[in-house]
């Protein structure tokens, strides 16, 4: 179940907003909540819930055993608890993720005939197994208190707006609100907006240009010439961004509905004017998780310059290949990684003599080239891909529109996509006044009316963040 499914919009979230108001007491609060997150993910995924909820016993077991250590001054057994907790955490992401990759990988590298049988992915374990590692990472640092309930762990793991596709949500960020939240009306309407604001998102501009780039890549590599590949390209670096910020902005909006404050996960990223920058404003939440627990634990920047320079291809590769199983997703961690450290050690004081609009076409250039690494599995097909892009072969406009007029959104959903991709719409504030408000309110009830129509006029929805 996605928010821009019908399932969410017309049943579970009624539901739930309706049960959760009507009931003062915050235990019973919290109980809605987390009985109504669990039934979110079995409809997708029923089978896997016992395993999310048993990574959450692990990292409740884990957690009491680290606070108990830690209270008698036994630092060993403490560090011990914490290690076994994390191995059993990340081993579990390792065998649903990865295995059957492994395994291909090692039969096609010695010709070996090793068989297991096909695992399948369970939705979100790359998100919920980062939020439960932040937990328990943090309370061995002492940076936030045990969770003795249960419950309420699972509540954090499991609750329904972040559970399948972020954000990566703290344990720190919501420990208070947890059981000591307040709600209010003016969150509440915030709330909603912000909520509409990712469904428009969602419904309006990523699926719309989710068909451009579809489109391209599914025909066969001669069919377009070199601007149609770029076309392509730039559909889906819209698409990747208004489908996740997108559905960012509604988790976030679901969270303050019912008093929770997530961090921002996106802050304009396509505005960048360096590859450093971008990814300081791109999925802030999982880019800080790596910074946080990966990057300055082995040493960051305050090591010899080759050991830095492995630190940047550590972290990177594992950036890559949190997103999936696939050697394209490597790649282009490696790509991001070979990006930085040229930025670092050669370019930044080039780049800083130059006009902020060349710096803006340097970044985004290669911005729109990564997301073709990253978006095509098939080493093949993105080759042919990023060779269509690099060599110059003519394009029969008529023919490609005759051919499928799909083509012609490509005209409507990228100019649109560009303008909304920057920081624009945001500076049209109306007066903070009774009609500035009510007309506020008014064109988002418009917004979310228009949103609603697309839905039930197509049955066309693909989520990205599925896969991982």
């Amino acid at each position: 179940m996605v928010f821009s499914s019908l399932p969410f919009l017309y049943a579970l979230f009624p539901v739930v907003l309706v049960a959760y108001f009507l009931i003062p007491n915050r235990v019973w609060r919290n109980s809605v909540l987390l009985v109504s997150s669990v039934f979110f993910y079995a409809w997708g995924e029923p089978k896997f819930v016992l395993l999310m909820m048993a990574a959450t016993l692990v990292a409740w077991v884990g957690g009491l055993f680290i606070h108990r250590f830690d209270s008698r001054g036994a630092g060993r057994a403490k560090r011990a608890a914490l290690i076994l907790t994390v191995c059993l955490l990340v081993a579990n992401l390792v065998i649903f993720k990865y295995l059957n990759f492994v395994v291909d990988n090692l039969n096609l590298l010695f010709s070996g005939r090793l068989s297991i049988p096909a695992i399948a992915l369970p939705i979100g374990i790359s998100f919920y197994t980062f939020q439960i590692l932040s937990y328990v990472i943090d309370l061995y640092r002492g940076e936030v208190a045990v969770q003795r309930n249960f419950f309420w762990l699972a509540l954090y793991v499991c609750f329904f707006p972040q559970l399948i596709a972020g954000p990566i949500v703290r344990y720190q960020t919501i420990e208070h609100e947890i059981r000591h939240r307040r709600e209010t009306l003016d969150d509440v309407v915030a709330g909603f907006k912000r909520f509409i604001i990712g469904l428009a998102k969602k419904a309006l501009l990523a699926n719309g240009a989710a068909v451009v780039a579809e489109l391209v890549y599914n025909n066969p590599r001669d069919a377009y010439g070199t601007a149609v590949y770029w076309i392509a390209a730039l559909a889906y670096t819209m698409q990747i961004y208004f489908d996740f910020s997108g559905y960012s902005d509604m988790a976030i909006g679901l969270g303050r509905i019912f008093g929770f404050h997530f961090l921002e996960n996106f802050n304009y990223p396509y505005i960048s004017r360096s590859i450093t920058e971008f990814w300081r404003r791109w999925h802030i939440s999982l880019s800080t998780w790596f910074r946080d627990y990966i990057y300055i634990p082995l040493g960051g920047n305050r090591v010899r310059k080759s050991r830095w320079i492995l630190n940047i291809l550590i972290v990177w590769g594992l950036t890559g290949l949190w997103h999936g199983a696939s050697w394209n997703f490597l790649l282009w961690g490696f790509y991001y990684a070979a990006l930085l450290l040229l930025e670092k050690l050669l370019l930044h004081r080039l780049l800083d003599k130059l006009p902020g609009l060349i710096r803006w076409a340097y970044a985004f250039f290669f911005v729109v080239v990564g997301w073709v690494i990253f978006d095509l599995t098939d080493f093949s097909q993105m080759a042919g891909a990023l060779g269509m892009m690099f060599t110059y072969h003519p394009t029969d406009w008529f023919g490609a529109v005759a051919a499928n007029a799909d083509l012609l959104w490509a005209v409507v959903w990228i100019p649109l996509g560009l303008v909304c991709m920057l920081p624009i719409l945001p500076r049209l504030k109306l007066p903070d006044n009774l009609w500035g408000r009510s007309l506020s309110h008014a064109l988002h009830l418009a917004l979310a009316g228009l949103c609603v129509i697309v839905i039930l006029s197509s049955s066309y929805n693909p989520f990205i963040y599925f896969r991982f």
